[in-house]
């Protein structure tokens, strides 16, 4: 099961991160801009997923910091 972090609209306006899975958010930002740089650090420190959002939900970006089971080739 690959771990990530999500960075998706907040209900009362910003953005929040959550961890997969999880109901409450681990950190909230005015701008997606913040929230998608503080989550970049968090998913490389964890070494998960990173899941970007748009407005309506949708992913629209992926970034995986992860340990990948199967790397492309060089």
């Amino acid at each position: 099961m690959t771990k990530t972090h999500h960075v998706v609209p907040a209900t009362q306006g910003g953005w929040n991160i959550k961890k997969g899975g999880a109901e409450r958010a681990s950190g909230h930002y005015e701008t997606k801009e913040e929230a998608v740089k503080a989550g970049r650090e968090i998913s490389q420190n964890q070494h998960t997923e990173l899941k970007i959002h748009n407005k309506n939900g949708q992913i629209s970006q992926s970034d995986s910091h992860g340990r990948d089971t199967f790397p492309p080739r060089g």
